[in-house]
């Protein structure tokens, strides 16, 4: 059983990110890849800045809130960040979600929708590649980057992809399944 994860990484009030976010999911419920797809917001996991007191990679959790989204991440096997682009980066709220935990992103893949305006958040999504390789996971090159996302997001239809959009999406998630099944004997415990 595989399952996709699409985390909605704006928490700003008045966001875009989940009308994305469940345009993504949509498109993944429809894939042949995956037996679960399920959007996670940022906003609602409600992550505060990094609390814990000992170092993620030892797994020793005392938050409920960083053991809840353990739980959450070590679950899924791939990922789709939905992410805006700030200032030619990433969010912040998105950094400190990945940063809260280490082994549960090892060896699993990870797609990007990013939004924003001329850039369409393509500079955000090569920043963050750098931070996702450290864990191991591996950044599909397949994704589908929204420019002027305003002009796409209908108040009553929600996002109104283009076909360029359409066709990315589709190929990002052929990668992450692919890549995810490939993945599937590191992300096993030792000796299974």
């Amino acid at each position: 059983m595989t399952k996709l994860e699409i985390i909605v990484a704006s928490t700003r009030p008045n966001r875009i990110g989940p009308v994305i976010g469940q345009w993504a999911l949509a498109q993944a419920k429809q894939h042949a890849g995956f037996d679960e797809a399920e959007l996670v917001d940022l906003a609602e996991v409600n992550l505060p800045f990094m609390n814990e007191p000992h170092h993620p990679r030892l797994g020793r959790y005392v938050h409920q809130h960083t053991q809840e989204w353990s739980a959450k991440v070590a679950e899924a096997d791939a990922f789709v960040f939905v992410m805006p682009e700030y200032n030619y980066g990433y969010n912040a709220e998105l950094k400190n979600a990945i940063d809260y935990l280490h082994s549960e992103w090892h060896y699993k893949p990870v797609g990007l929708v990013s939004y924003g305006g001329v850039s369409a958040g393509t500079r955000a999504a090569q920043m963050i590649k750098q931070v996702v390789t450290t864990l191991k996971m591996t950044p599909v090159t397949e994704a589908v980057s929204i420019p002027f996302v305003h002009q796409f997001i209908d108040e009553k239809e929600g996002f109104r992809p283009n076909e360029v959009m359409i066709g990315s999406g589709k190929a990002m998630l052929d990668e992450l399944a692919r890549i995810s099944a490939a993945l599937l004997p590191l992300r096993r415990p030792e000796g299974v």
